[in-house]
């Protein structure tokens, strides 16, 4: 009857635990965090973008060396004046070829975004190989670190 009790206490004291442990997020969850994140970018939503990086943000284009986190931001305010002031109109902007490698509390993103924007008269077409590290915090997905190559 004893090694009942000691049984029964561990699955109840295990079950309890379960329900304590940090969640990690899903792949679902993280797809729409990806989504959600690629439109309030196109559309020059800085607000949404500011709560969706994490604090020691990360992001480094093909041409240049990492910037941070304040850095990052303040290119997007000036860039959200120009598309609000129309200097700037994204046309299209896609991410397919989209490869998840979840990594406990992380994952590893890959894909490639096509790009057209308009500046005045000039419309650009643009290609890029990107990878992206998500890490799950306080109970939602946020971009950690980019990394882009021009391929168009």
């Amino acid at each position: 009857m004893r090694s009942l009790f000691k049984i029964s206490g561990f699955f109840i004291g295990f079950l309890l635990l379960s329900q304590c442990a940090p969640k990690t997020g899903s792949e679902k969850e993280l797809r729409s965090a990806i989504k959600k994140f690629n439109t309030a970018f196109q559309e020059g939503n800085v607000e949404l973008l500011s709560s969706m990086i994490t604090d020691g943000y990360s992001h480094t284009n093909g041409t240049s060396k990492m910037i941070g986190r304040d850095v990052w931001l303040n290119y997007l305010k000036k860039r959200a004046k120009d598309i609000e002031a129309g200097k700037i109109k994204v046309l299209a902007y896609t991410m397919d070829e989209l490869d998840i490698q979840l990594l406990q509390n992380s994952a590893i993103v890959t894909a490639r975004i096509q790009v057209e924007t308009q500046q005045q008269d000039t419309v650009v077409q643009n290609a890029y190989r990107v990878t992206n590290i998500w890490t799950f915090q306080d109970g939602k997905w946020k971009r950690a670190g980019f990394h882009d190559g021009k391929i168009q």
